[in-house]
C-alpha cells in the first residue's frame, strides 16, 4: 500500500545503521524525514547527505529524526555514514520494500539502456504517523532548507 498524503503510514519495519530498527509506531510523537536516494557514494547522494549532515541540529532543534533510505546494504552504509561523519541513520533497503511502498522506483535511461533506478525522494510524517509532505523527483541543491522549513514550521504549528 503506498502511502497517501495526509493519511497515517501503515506499519512496517525496517533496519538502519546503528542497529536501530525503524517502524512508524516506534518513533510516534516525532516528526520523521525519510529521504531516498539512488547510491551510496555517488556525487549527487554525496552532496545531499552532507546537507542533511551539516543542518542536522536544525532538524533537531525542530523535533525532526532524519533518515537515509537506499538499496544499498549495511556494510554500504556503514562505510558511506562514516565517511561523510552522518549523525542520522541510513536505512538499507535492499529487497526494495520501502522504495516499492512509496514509489520511488522508476525506469531511467542509463548509458542509453533502461535500468530501474531510485527517483531522488523526501517525505515528512509528523508526529502522529501522517505522511504531510512529499518531494519526487527533486534536485538537490536548496532541496534541504526548504525540507527544513516545512518542519520546522511543523513544529510552530504543533
Amino acid at each position: 500500500m503506498t502511502p497517501a498524503l495526509n493519511k497515517p503510514l501503515p506499519e512496517f519495519e525496517a533496519l538502519a545503521t546503528g542497529g536501530v530498527k525503524y517502524t512508524p509506531q516506534a518513533f510516534a510523537g516525532q516528526t520523521v524525514v525519510l529521504y531516498f536516494y539512488p547510491k551510496d557514494n555517488t556525487p549527487g547522494c554525496t552532496t545531499e547527505a552532507m546537507q542533511f549532515r551539516d543542518r542536522h541540529k536544525d532538524f533537531v532543534n525542530a523535533g525532526a529524526v532524519v533518515f537515509g533510505v537506499s538499496r544499498d546494504n549495511m556494510a554500504s552504509h556503514d562505510k558511506f555514514k562514516q565517511t561523510l561523519e552522518l549523525p542520522y541513520e541510513l536505512i538499507a533497503d535492499t529487497e526494495e520494500k520501502m522504495c516499492h511502498m512509496f514509489g520511488v522506483v522508476k525506469n531511467k535511461i542509463m548509458y542509453g539502456k533502461k535500468v530501474k533506478g531510485i527517483e531522488r525522494s523526501t517525505f515528512v510524517i509528523d508526529a502522529e504517523g501522517v505522511l504531510r509532505h512529499e518531494w519526487r523527483g527533486i534536485k538537490v541543491a536548496g532541496h534541504v532548507d526548504e525540507v527544513l522549513k516545512v518542519v520546522q514550521s511543523m513544529k510552530a504549528v504543533a
